[in-house]
Formats: C-alpha cells, structure tokens, sequence
C-alpha cells in the first residue's frame, strides 16, 4: 500500500498536496513532502482524530478520500494507552509505527492475519482436558502434517498473505478450530490467538471477535501484551529501547534494527510535541 513521508518527491506527493489544500491547507503543490507537507499532514490528521503520525499512509489518504475511518487507530486511543501504561504518548507512536504493520484490517474489511503452520503443529499436540491421550495426539498431529503440510508443519513457511490467509485459516479451522484460530497472528500488532487466556479474553472466539471489530481494539490487545510482561512495561517506562525490542521481537531484534528504529520513531514524536486532540 502506498504511504508518503518526509524527503519523498513523486507527482502522487503533488496530489497529495492538493488534497490537504482542498481541507483547508495552503501547500505549494510542488511534489516535494517537507516539514509544511508533514504538518498539514498531522494537523488533517489530528483534525479527523486519526493518528498523528504526519505520515500519509493508507489511513490518512482513505480519510482524505472521503471513506469510512470507523474502523482505524484513532489518536485518542493511543493518548489512553499512554495514560494506561504509564509512558510518554510518543513511546506509543513510537511502538504504533514501528510494531504495528500499519493497518489492521484488509480492503475486504477482515482482519490481517498470518497462519502459522508449525504453531499449529504444536497447538495439536497440547492436552486440553485430563482424558486427552498425549500419544494419540503426537500420533495425529504426524498424520496431518503428512496429509495436509501446507496447514500442519514443524517448520514455519507456506505464508501466501493478503485475503489467502483467512483461507488457510479457514481450511485449518476444518482440521481443528480451536488449534487453528490459536495459530494465527491478529490484526495491526499480530498478537498470536494463543495468547487469548494470558491477556484476559473470555476464550479464543471472544479474541477473534475483538479483532473483527477494530484497531482500537486491536491496540487493546497489544496493551494488555505488554501489561501481562513486567520486564516489557518497565523497559518501555525507562525508554530502553534495545531491551524493548528483544522482548517483543525476540533475540534477532537487531538484524531489523528494532532497537534503532523505535528510538528514531520516538525521538520524531517527541518532537512533534504530541498533544490530545
């Protein structure tokens, strides 16, 4: 999807310009994103109470088209997040842009999700009641896993992304439901469905429905991720960023730069002075 930011130049940076000028902004049209273009950017933005970002992604050009937001990230919900968590709104920005994949919800209007297969591999293998066979699971899970390699494997892979997804969790879900919505990734912060008992949802249906509903929603998830981690709040309250990034994104944070990236994030929205909108 198509997002501008500060230092591109592009003819679509020039429509992008007359969009903001046709809600009130007075931008020279000259196809260059600077400082004027990123602040009427965050003031539409802030205006529609989206995020205040001052990136035009494909939430703030959908705003500018005139579609429906209801279901996008709003600025409020990340100044309550904040609030909650007890950190600067800007180490939210901070996490929103860099942890979330920017969007949380397909052009068909489901969820993004990822399937995947080696979780559900373990997932079939996990005893759920006291009459549950653990050999016979074991015995199973190796039977689909030859039948079905695409769904049921103890590597990871076979992703196909967009819109597929939802089939390959659909086509799972026939194997076994409840292992396959544990076994994929949800919404704009991709909190895994097994996760739903240690982050206080009634059951894994009660997560998948929450994700169906909307990105605050989504954010709630997230929130409540980093609630039920100690070590992850309190690397986030002091702003260690490397430390931040290793928990949630595990050993090979750096190989992505993390660490680096949300300090830049954080250090942008800081000095955007964020405020409530």
């Amino acid at each position: 999807m198509t997002t501008f930011r500060y230092g591109d130049r592009s003819q679509a940076v020039r429509h992008l310009q007359r969009k903001l000028n046709d809600r009130g902004a007075q931008l020279i049209a000259d196809g260059f994103f600077g400082d004027a273009t990123e602040a009427a950017v965050r003031a539409y933005q802030v205006k529609a109470g989206l995020v205040g970002d001052g990136i035009a992604g494909p939430k703030t050009l959908a705003g500018l088209q005139g579609l429906d937001t209801g279901k996008l990230l709003k600025h409020a919900d990340l100044l309550q997040a904040s609030l909650r968590l007890g950190v600067a709104v800007a180490a939210v920005y901070a996490l929103n842009e860099v942890e979330s994949k920017g969007f949380g919800f397909l052009s068909n209007g489901k969820p993004v999700i990822l399937f995947e297969r080696h979780v559900m591999y373990e997932r079939l293998q996990l005893p759920r009641t006291p009459a549950d066979d653990q050999q016979q699971l074991i015995r199973r899970t190796l039977l689909l896993a030859k039948q079905a390699p695409t769904l049921v494997n103890p590597k990871a892979g076979g992703y196909i992304g967009g819109t597929a997804e939802h089939q390959r969790l659909a086509q799972a879900c026939r194997l076994d439901e409840l292992a396959a919505l544990e076994s994929a990734s949800w919404g704009a912060f991709q909190v895994m469905g097994y996760h739903w008992q240690r982050l206080n949802y009634l059951s894994i249906h009660d997560f998948v429905a929450a994700m169906n509903r909307s990105e605050a929603d989504h954010l709630e998830a997230f929130v409540r991720y980093i609630e039920a981690d100690a070590d992850l709040l309190k690397a986030l309250k002091a702003q260690q960023w490397a430390t931040v990034a290793r928990l949630y994104n595990g050993p090979d944070y750096q190989r992505n730069l993390y660490d680096v990236k949300l300090e830049r994030a954080f250090e942008r929205h800081q000095n955007l002075a964020l405020v409530a909108a």
